[in-house]
């Protein structure tokens, strides 16, 4: 059977779809879109339907995302400076690695994951 290879976009609807895309490449890198296409380090996706009454992203979302980063420690520090509230809980680190999450300024979830290494 043939198989997908990847994720190839993310899209969702905003507000202010250029100050929202602003907000993104300015605080978690991700480029523009369009100024280029975002490129990123092959690692892990995870791709994972949660039940409709989850309250793991917030019950009046449909979706969160989920972005690697390798220095978790500093990015939460960037974001701090930012201005940008930043949540922690022990319960979300795990064997795999370590968690935190933020809102964009539409109050869409966003959460950071940084891998156990190896």
């Amino acid at each position: 059977m043939t198989k997908v290879t990847g994720i190839g976009g993310f899209f969702f609807r905003s507000r202010d779809p250029k100050a929202l895309a602003a907000w993104y490449e300015t605080h978690l890198g991700v480029d523009d879109i369009a100024k280029t296409v975002w490129t990123q380090q092959a690692g892990h996706t995870i791709f994972a339907p949660f039940a409709e009454d989850t309250g793991y992203f917030g019950r009046e979302k449909q979706w969160l995302i989920n972005f690697r980063v390798d220095d978790l420690d500093t990015m939460m520090a960037d974001l701090k400076a930012a201005g940008i509230a930043v949540e922690t809980r022990a319960e979300w680190d795990s064997e795999v690695g370590r968690f935190c999450r933020i809102h964009d300024p539409e109050g869409n979830p966003i959460e950071l994951w940084e891998p156990v290494a190896g």
